[in-house]
């Protein structure tokens, strides 16, 4: 097998992910479809040395020790991957998800413009959401981007692993990798806040202490941008409070309802009009109304503030999606099976 090889025909077929599992051929995944390569099947011996070529003696230790093992991957002058080897039946499965090396701006994204606005926040917190490969990762590089393009600050990102490689331009720009320069999350964040930064990317937002953290960052003068991987802006709100015991659940609140400045939420769909990929995006904006809402624990109303906030940039994940049907970007069918009420959608784009 001449993994390089696989890897240079992903590149040119525009595949987002490479499988290579023992017992099969190669997979790539294009536009959200799994196709076989015209490849011989991979043999376990193939496998253990494709491994062994990818990553360090110490990882391979990791990985004998766990069978599990999160790592990435760069080939010089041609692209970047985030992978995860694996043991499963027939022996050992490597996933790579490539990474984009060239940093799309915002205006090639097809994002609404109320998220450009946003990188012009001083401080606060902005959580971009949505399910693995919806397009997080890359909103978030656009927007820090635009600000390492637009203002002369300092710019940590604690990530896992580092994807967008980011050169400083007016910015100083600190890029960490989970295991390599930090064991997680919130000990990356912690020792950040010492380190005089005005705007931090914290990968994912993946448990209490990192929440916790990211929340203090944004109530003391900071941008926060995060991830979780929720669905819609209610959701979002939820999942944080819930991280939480119930006897610091009102506190925890009050402090969201002070720093969260916005939720956006992604749903990426193949487009119909030419090969790529599209973006559906829901947008809670946290004006006074909405910052009542969190504190008060009435999130089952942040649909309806949504829906009659559409004039300042606010958006619900199902006008979104209809938007880009009425443009004739993705099928009726794509449309209604993402919903989020299948039913109602049905109702507004036969309308």
């Amino acid at each position: 097998m001449h993994l390089e090889t696989i890897l240079r025909k992903a590149h040119e077929l525009d595949a987002s992910d490479v499988h290579l599992v023992a017992g099969h051929k190669p997979m790539l995944r294009i536009h959200t479809v799994m196709h076989p390569l015209d490849h011989e099947v991979l043999t376990p011996e193939a496998m253990e040395r494709a491994l062994e070529s990818l990553i360090s003696p110490s990882q391979l230790e990791t990985f004998t020790e766990n069978n599990d093992l999160d790592f990435s991957h760069e080939i010089e002058g041609f692209g970047r991957y985030r992978a995860n080897a694996h043991r499963q039946r027939q022996g050992v499965g490597i996933a790579m998800r490539l990474v984009r090396t060239k940093i799309p701006p915002m205006s090639e994204l097809t994002l609404p413009e109320v998220i450009s606005r946003l990188t012009y926040l001083p401080r606060g917190l902005v959580l971009v959401t949505g399910d693995t490969g919806s397009g997080k990762s890359t909103t978030l590089a656009a927007m820090i981007q635009t600000m390492n393009e637009r203002y002369r600050k300092h710019i940590i990102t604690l990530e896992d692993p580092v994807e967008y490689v980011f050169k400083s331009d007016q910015c100083l720009i600190e890029q960490r990798e989970l295991g390599a320069d930090m064991p997680t999350f919130a000990s990356g964040l912690k020792h950040a806040l010492r380190q005089d930064p005005d705007i931090i990317l914290v990968g994912e937002m993946r448990d209490l202490d990192t929440a916790s953290l990211a929340i203090s960052a944004a109530e003391t003068g900071h941008l926060v941008l995060s991830t979780l991987h929720t669905v819609n802006a209610s959701q979002t709100v939820e999942r944080i409070i819930d991280m939480y015991p119930a006897g610091q659940q009102n506190q925890i609140r009050s402090m969201l309802a002070n720093t969260l400045q916005a939720v956006i939420s992604q749903t990426l769909f193949s487009r119909i009009d030419r090969a790529g990929m599209v973006p559906a995006i829901e947008i809670l904006l946290c004006t006074p109304a909405v910052r009542n809402i969190i504190r008060e624990a009435r999130t089952f109303e942040i649909p309806n503030v949504i829906e009659t906030n559409r004039q300042i940039g606010m958006n619900l994940i199902d006008n979104g999606i209809a938007e880009l049907y009425f443009n004739g970007l993705i099928s009726r069918e794509d449309a209604v099976a993402q919903s989020a009420h299948p039913e109602k959608l049905e109702k507004m784009i036969a309308a």
